[in-house]
């Protein structure tokens, strides 16, 4: 029987990976905005009307620059410098601290979803040794441990006042989960064991508790004092933050960050996360692809895996194919290399045009569609699962 080998270690499958990956910062190059942050383009490059840039958006635009510069890739380097001054200048809050999610709305709530991706970005810089870097990273880490980490629960609060008043009283597994995201990159940038002691707390209660008693769904929605709210929105379930129900597209986008986190040289991960990563992966790829008959991921389930929402998002494609990739390089399984195998093909066929870059969301149809996300807000996530099969563990 011939040795199978995985698309990871072919150097044609890296030279194609590469070559995406220069599409995709192509298609951003000009979404420069000279006043600060990034222009919410269209499908045509052009910005959206009605459209202003975000703080969150603006985070992961300075993170895939980062890895573009990284690879010696020419027009990141000044999408990277812009960013970061934007995150240091223009969104943020010189009266109370933290960042505004849109500069223009001044006394609108601050939000712990946009705030730890600027904890990302800060890594992403700090990794390249840029010049604002530390300043950056040094304003997140007070926000985090003054602000957003709730040390009594081991997890981070949700939302507040413009003025760091009126906490929330809500707790939401996406804002952790992209905190947890942001605490594996910030331990990797400084060295500091507390921001993987902190993710893994994160993931216990989250996944090893919650989604395990859950059947491996992922609850997303919680009081303040992490009861879980099984009918949360359960009116809005094209909702683009919190949807009602189970977002399969978590599911596997906490298994990626569950290997993060086993293969972390900070914490000793428990045997648990890889089982974990494992049974999310398998719950979402095995049970609930082609959930409504039609080809990939729906956007959200109920309790009991039906879909509630059939629209189909870019980003759940992108994260299956990084956790895939994570799967089988931590386990040798090659259940999961197939599935990376029939992830980038169903991809190629629905998701990058022509051109090379990423359709955002589809319709019933399965073409172009608007209804979650319009437009094409950013490149983070394909940026992710272009990069992100090929970097080396740490």
């Amino acid at each position: 029987m011939p040795t199978q080998t995985s698309w990871t270690a072919l150097e044609s499958h890296r030279a194609w990976l590469d070559r995406g990956f220069t599409n995709v910062l192509w298609f951003v190059r000009g979404s420069i905005v000279p006043a600060g942050g990034f222009a919410y383009l269209d499908r045509n490059r052009r910005p959206m009307a009605g459209r202003t840039p975000e703080l969150f958006l603006t985070a992961r635009m300075v993170h895939t620059a980062a890895l573009g510069h990284a690879r010696g890739l020419p027009g990141c380097g000044g999408l990277l410098d812009h960013g970061l001054e934007s995150l240091l200048g223009l969104f943020a809050d010189t009266a109370h601290g933290g960042w505004f999610s849109r500069p223009e709305e001044r006394t609108a709530r601050k939000s712990t979803y946009d705030h730890v991706h600027v904890g990302l970005a800060a890594s992403s810089a700090v990794a390249l040794g840029h010049p604002l870097a530390d300043r950056l990273m040094a304003r997140v880490v007070e926000v985090v441990d003054t602000r957003l980490w709730d040390e009594s629960a081991m997890a981070l609060r949700e939302s507040f006042a413009s003025d760091w008043s009126d906490s929330e009283a809500y707790r939401g597994a996406n804002a952790n989960m992209h905190g947890l995201e942001a605490f594996l990159a910030m331990g990797r940038a400084t060295g500091d064991a507390v921001w993987h002691e902190r993710g893994l707390a994160i993931a216990d209660r989250i996944i090893n508790r919650n989604a395990r008693e859950q059947g491996w769904l992922v609850p997303e929605h919680y009081d303040h004092d992490w009861h879980l709210l099984p009918d949360y929105n359960k009116d809005r379930p094209d909702d683009p933050f919190r949807p009602y129900g189970a977002t399969p597209g978590h599911s596997v986008e906490w298994a990626r960050l569950l290997i993060e986190l086993h293969d972390s040289q900070l914490v000793h991960g428990p045997g648990w996360l890889v089982e974990a990563a494992e049974e999310l992966a398998a719950r979402a790829l095995d049970d609930l692809w082609e959930a409504d008959g039609r080809p990939g991921l729906v956007y959200t389930v109920d309790w009991d895996g039906r879909p509630v929402s059939t629209t189909r998002l870019h980003w759940p494609v992108c994260e299956a194919i990084q956790a895939s990739a994570s799967l089988y390089r931590t386990t040798g399984n090659w259940h999961w290399e197939r599935w990376y195998r029939a992830l980038w093909d169903h991809a190629a066929a629905f998701f990058i045009d022509a051109e090379g870059t990423w359709i955002n969301e589809l319709d019933d149809d399965m073409h172009e569609g608007g209804t979650v996300w319009p437009g094409r807000p950013d490149v983070y996530h394909c940026g992710g699962a272009l990069t992100g099969p090929v970097l080396p563990r740490t």
